[in-house]
Parts: C-alpha cells; sequence; structure tokens
C-alpha cells in the first residue's frame, strides 16, 4: 500500500528543492523561452509521483532504470528538447544540487562547531 502522506511530503519537498535547480539548469541548456518555472513544478510533481507508483510496483534495480527514462522524458517533453539535452539538464541539475548543498556545508559548518563549544 501507497502512503498517501509519505508521498505529498516527498511531493512538497521535492518541489521546494528541485524544481529551482532544474528551472535553472534548463534555462541554461535550451533558454528562457523554452524552460518555464512552471514546466520545472509540472516536472517534479510528476516524476515524484511516477516515481512513487513505479517504486511500489517494481524491484529496486527496475524501478531506477524506469525512473531515469521517466524523468528524462519529463524534461525532454516539457522543456521541449531532445533526450540528450534533457540527459545534460538533468546531469547539471545534479550538478548544482551538489555545489550548493556543499555550499550550505559550509556555511553551516562554523555554526556547529559554535554550538559545541556551548
Amino acid at each position: 500500500m501507497i502512503d498517501l502522506n509519505a508521498v505529498l511530503l516527498h511531493v512538497i519537498l521535492n518541489v521546494i528543492i528541485i524544481t529551482p535547480l532544474l528551472w535553472l539548469a534548463g534555462r541554461m541548456l535550451t533558454g528562457g523561452a523554452k524552460a518555464k518555472f512552471t514546466d520545472a513544478l509540472i516536472i517534479v510533481v510528476l516524476g515524484t509521483v511516477i516515481g512513487s507508483i513505479v517504486n511500489f510496483l517494481f524491484s529496486t534495480m527496475a524501478a531506477g532504470l524506469i525512473l531515469i527514462v521517466v524523468w528524462l522524458a519529463l524534461i525532454k517533453h516539457f522543456f521541449d528538447c531532445g533526450w540528450l539535452r534533457a540527459f545534460l539538464i538533468a546531469l547539471l541539475a545534479a550538478v548544482i544540487y551538489i555545489v550548493v548543498t556543499v555550499m550550505l556545508a559550509i556555511i553551516a559548518l562554523p555554526f556547529r562547531i559554535l554550538l559545541r563549544f556551548l
């Protein structure tokens, strides 16, 4: 059984975190006219919901492969680009995510050290 509360929470968190990153990557690689913020929002919501269903129905390895194709197909469709550009958008969004995460960790490190001494 799919836990709808968990899916809803997952959708909300993905919308907050992934949508801006996907939109930025899309704008960088397709231009402003093709990559709209609302398109990125729809991609993330559909990808997350479809991902929850696929994870429920298939094994881990099969689900992972299906989800890669689903996310690339969503990016390809909504950002009006080819498969290669969709892959590059997804890859760039992942790189942006990693860079932002590392930067936030570096910024938070002094505060964490300071809290140990208090």
